[in-house]
């Protein structure tokens, strides 16, 4: 067996990233991650990515300030399928944990698909706790290139940061 080591990083994500992120989403859903990118200028969300030393993003997610008064609300959270497992993901939510209290806030969220049943593990190994369930749905491009309509329920969670 052979250990490897990643250093790791967190950066704000840009632009120039999105290319690399393919492995993170559809066309389509770069597109709403470049929308968002614009929302970080106006200062109503975080969007970090997690980087080794190529600085090629290996992890990205949303922090969102006005979804919820008071509160950061974490979205599009996503690790580079053959990196996941190797705690990543936990780096990434710390990381946006200390942004959120950063703000001056004390509380984060997140809704998980409940078809997702290892993230929903991470997050309650990280102290997130279920409140509430809820629909979501967005529009996603099938192979053949049209639209459909992705439904889905998720769990929302919440941790206090204080």
């Amino acid at each position: 067996m052979v250990e490897v080591v990643l250093r790791l990083s967190v950066r704000d994500l840009a632009s120039a990233d999105l290319a690399h992120c393919g492995w993170s989403g559809s066309e389509q859903h770069l597109v709403s991650v470049a929308r968002q990118l614009e929302r970080v200028r106006l200062g109503e969300v975080d969007y970090l990515a997690v980087c080794p030393a190529s600085g090629v993003p290996v992890a990205k997610g949303g922090i969102d300030y006005c979804a919820k008064e008071g509160v950061g609300t974490l979205w599009q959270l996503a690790v580079h399928p053959a990196l996941q497992s190797c705690g990543i993901g936990t780096f990434l939510m710390e990381a946006a944990e200390q942004r959120i209290r950063n703000r001056g806030l004390r509380q984060a969220e997140l809704g998980v698909e409940e078809n997702n049943p290892r993230a929903r593990a991470l997050y309650e190994r990280l102290g997130y706790v279920a409140f509430d369930r809820q629909p979501d749905s967005w529009d996603e491009q099938a192979p053949d290139g049209s639209l459909r309509r992705y439904e889905t329920m998720c769990t929302l969670m919440r941790k206090d940061l204080s």
